[in-house]
């Protein structure tokens, strides 16, 4: 039986989009928007360089697409391309010291909004549910497979 009182999938939808616009509102401070947010964080990740087609995977974007992103990352002085050393027709995209800067700013936003999604509940519960969200995950990504 579902217990949602919209359905499971309209409560992960709104819950998701009350996400997004709290995390959009929280960094639009930085002068950065939600795409470069996602691009300094992987940086980040990642040791502070990627190979360009590796954003374009992860953002799940054309090329072009990630092209336009980094180039109004570079003109704020975020990132920086390089050609690769091993293939010439690859770009590597390294975090500069400013990208780090912002990205350690904004960074407690996406903390504190986390926090506000699950205020109230115990560690239990938060774990719970991340368990619950993880197989959702995996379901429809099984689903999408068939």
């Amino acid at each position: 039986m579902n217990n949602c009182v919209r359905g499971l999938g309209p409560a992960l939808g709104w819950a998701a989009k009350l996400s997004k616009a709290n995390m959009d509102a929280r960094v639009s401070r930085y002068d950065v928007t939600p795409a470069q947010t996602h691009v300094l964080l992987y940086l980040q990740q990642h040791g502070g360089r990627v190979p360009q087609h590796e954003l374009a995977e992860f953002l799940r974007v054309k090329p072009s697409t990630v092209n336009g992103v980094l180039d109004r990352m570079e003109e704020k002085g975020l990132v920086r391309r390089s050609v690769s050393g091993s293939d010439a027709r690859r770009r590597l995209i390294t975090l500069t010291e400013k990208g780090a800067e912002q990205q350690a700013l904004f960074q407690q936003s996406f903390l504190d909004v986390e926090e506000a999604m699950v205020r109230g509940f115990t560690q239990e519960e938060r774990e719970t549910l991340c368990t619950l969200l993880d197989r959702v995950i995996q379901n429809l990504k099984e689903e999408s497979e068939t």
